[in-house]
């Protein structure tokens, strides 16, 4: 079989993004014959023992699953955490395949997530050159001003970064409560909390209900659905990603 490189093969085998993998490569956590692997090694994946964690690994034969999730809040957007919090395994029935998350939504937050074991795409998903939108409801307490609205927008410094300006639009506006609809393509750590403590707005709630053209609609909490095959095609054409891959 031909050769591969060391993280590409371990995105195939469904393990992890590329990135990911060339970060477990680093960290000393991937042998090959028993020793290291080395960052952009090549390996044969029928003569070569691979290990991950200890654990042999193996290219997956079946083909790519693409799901989508609605992550309901309290889950951290991993496949296990070391402080025993609820995790997206927990959401997976038995017999369901073996999938990652694309990107993150943080423990307080929810709403969609795509869940999937092609390497490849997640790989392109998660790289700042595709910019897919992703759009979120926000409920904060009280009343928002034209003033908040307007520093929302604007390219506000988020951990020493300056962030691309944000849309934002009125959704309802109660007295006691705002729901703001926001767009990002960005999505650093846990932006969308920081924009609205600078802005000194309290959420109540945060739940992203689009990325691209892929809706949340009426996914309800920890529900999980099969992707349609033109959403796939969405995906592979935003990554430009062909489809006799």
């Amino acid at each position: 079989m031909e050769k591969v490189r060391i993280h590409k093969y371990l995105a195939d085998a469904g393990l992890m993004s590329r990135r990911k993998a060339e970060e477990a490569v680093l960290q000393g956590l991937v042998t090959v014959n028993g020793q290291p692997a080395v960052t952009g090694m090549k390996v044969d994946p029928e003569s070569d023992e691979i290990l991950y964690c200890g654990k042999k690994t193996g290219l997956i034969t079946k083909r790519h699953e693409y799901l989508l999730l609605n992550k309901p809040r309290g889950y951290v957007t991993t496949m296990s955490d070391e402080k025993g919090r609820r995790c997206i395994r927990d959401l997976l029935s038995d017999g369901m395949p073996r999938v990652y998350p694309v990107g993150r939504l943080d423990c307080d937050s929810e709403g969609l997530l795509i869940l999937t074991n092609d390497g490849e795409l997640t790989e392109r998903l998660t790289h700042p050159r595709h910019e897919i939108a992703k759009y979120y409801n926000v409920t904060v307490k009280g009343i928002v001003t034209e003033e908040q609205r307007k520093k929302l927008g604007s390219a506000m410094e988020i951990d020493g970064y300056r962030i691309r300006p944000v849309k934002n639009e009125v959704v309802t506006m109660k007295d006691d409560k705002t729901v703001l609809s926001l767009e990002l393509y960005e999505g650093r750590n846990r932006q969308i909390r920081k924009m609205c403590e600078q802005t000194g707005l309290e959420i109540i709630r945060l739940q992203r209900i689009a990325i691209g053209n892929l809706k949340l609609g009426n996914l309800k909490p920890g529900e999980i659905r099969k992707m349609s095959a033109s959403q796939i095609e969405y995906l592979k054409n935003i990554c430009k990603i062909s489809g006799d891959r």
